[in-house]
């Protein structure tokens, strides 16, 4: 398997290189050159199999010649059987004739990352090991994959990890499940400013000639291949336990960067019946508005109650739009060198006919997402997430737009445990959801972490400074 970047210019990578690279250098994200696919009855055959079974099956194309298969099982196996709280990994929640929840949170820091990031943290120990090298893993997070990547690589002895998280942006929970971490390999850093903020120093940092010719650089956020094709597998083990193939189901995807929806992309393209991706945003809805009319524009961010989709930039959109555009790499860098000018873009008729093939839009405001907690809470006795609210608010409202057949089953996806967000949650229901006794003494442990300003430079010094590799 042959992986590509978005931007056309960067060296053709196999899955170890992209797992270890993350970032493109030309800027791009890197793709399977091809998509492989499944027939029908090759996803009739995963019916019934165990998660990890099933997330050997679906990732086997994409990695190639970079694992043996003996290999991605034992990896499999030691992340989805020892890792999760749950059997099922992901289990499905049924809430009413139509409308299921896919439970994400079962991880050991409650969110849907770890289901990646611990796979990924494997990858990296893997791939490493192999090559003897040690890795700098710097992120950005806007509240849960810095907790779930820090969780998958602390304590490793090939790893260092420089997580970014914008200061008061995230909730305690968020915050603490990172800095409560006391592992010397990680660091934390509160930056002045939003997520687009530290997500663009993170890019920055990838570009930046200095910064690689002393670290090797590894990325853990969604532009790291691995990560998005490690989810979406559990779009797969969803849609089986609904009848696929035989049977089409819609999902509906809270999201900021793109990434998760994506997934669920990919798993089309391989064949997985999905009659519908319903893209949900918050009012930070630079995705709603691309997909509606073509508008990629940033606006001002607004700080909301579902803090992990308060994004204006979305990272993952332009692979969307290299592979709904034509896949070309000379014309996808000369757009987005045009939006890093004026943070601003039309779609193209290309990639806005593509994209509608399957993807449809939602925006839920707080008020639309109070009303969906209600909802689950009153109606089918379930206490979900802010985000997960804004998921089912659109997958309602998709259902009443009759832009989904009332006769597919919407999967909404549970992004994450309700108490990562108890404020939020108990103001909509009047509930303060507990955390579970898995994640021990959360509020009992010191946090450490570092306050720098909002530019680059001083996250660039930060990581250069206290990097291992320059210790000493």
């Amino acid at each position: 398997m042959e992986y590509v970047s978005t931007r056309g210019s960067a060296p053709v990578l196999d899955f170890e290189g992209v797992t270890l690279a993350g970032l493109a250098s030309d800027g791009g994200l890197y793709l399977p050159r091809e998509w492989p696919s499944f027939t029908e009855h090759q996803i009739r055959e995963m019916r019934g199999l165990a998660y990890w079974e099933v997330a050997v099956e679906v990732m086997t194309p994409f990695v190639g010649d970079s694992l043996t298969r003996s290999e991605l099982i034992d990896i499999c196996q030691q992340v989805y059987c020892g890792e999760f709280s749950h059997a099922a990994v992901t289990p499905l929640v049924q809430m009413d004739e139509t409308h299921w929840l896919l439970e994400l949170f079962h991880g050991p820091t409650l969110a849907f990352k770890d289901v990646a990031l611990q796979l990924l943290g494997r990858l990296f120990e893997t791939f490493l090991e192999r090559r003897g090298q040690n890795l700098t893993i710097v992120g950005a997070t806007s509240g849960d994959t810095g907790s779930a990547a820090i969780n998958a690589v602390a304590g490793r002895e090939r790893s260092e990890i420089f997580m970014l998280h914008p200061a008061g942006r995230v909730s305690e929970v968020q915050r603490r499940q990172m800095t409560t971490v006391r592992a010397p390999n990680v660091h934390n850093l509160a930056i002045e400013g939003n997520f687009d903020d530290a997500q663009r120093h993170v890019k920055r940092m990838f570009g930046d000639g200095e910064v690689n010719s002393v670290l090797n650089l590894g990325a853990v956020n969604s532009i790291n291949w691995a990560r998005l094709m490690a989810q979406v597998v559990y779009y797969f083990y969803a849609a089986l336990q609904l009848g696929a193939p035989d049977r089409k189901v819609a999902f509906s995807v809270p999201t900021g960067n793109f990434g998760d929806v994506f997934a669920g992309y990919v798993a089309a393209r391989m064949g997985l019946p999905v009659e519908r991706l319903i893209v949900a945003t918050n009012v930070n809805d630079i995705l709603h508005r691309a997909l509606a009319n073509g508008d990629y524009s940033a606006g001002d961010l607004v700080p909301t109650a579902t803090p992990s989709m308060d994004i204006q930039v979305s990272s993952n959109f332009e692979r969307l739009l290299f592979d709904v555009g034509g896949r070309e790499g000379a014309a996808m860098a000369a757009q987005m060198r045009g939006f890093d000018k004026d943070r601003a873009m039309r779609l193209t008729n290309a990639q806005r006919e593509g994209a509608a093939a399957l993807f449809v839009s939602q925006r839920a405001d707080g008020e639309q997402m109070a009303r969906a907690m209600q909802w689950a809470c009153e109606n089918a006795g379930q206490v979900i997430d802010p985000h997960t609210a804004i998921g089912l608010s659109a997958a309602r409202d998709a259902l009443a737009a009759d832009l989904i057949d009332p006769a597919t089953p919407i999967v909404t996806l549970a992004t994450a445990h309700a108490a990562k967000f108890p404020d939020a949650v108990e103001r909509a229901i009047g509930v303060r959801p507990a955390l579970p006794q898995r994640v021990g003494d959360l509020f009992g442990r010191e946090e450490k972490f570092a306050s720098i300003s909002g530019d680059y430079e001083a996250a660039r010094s930060f990581v250069l400074d206290h990097a291992s590799a320059n210790a000493g």
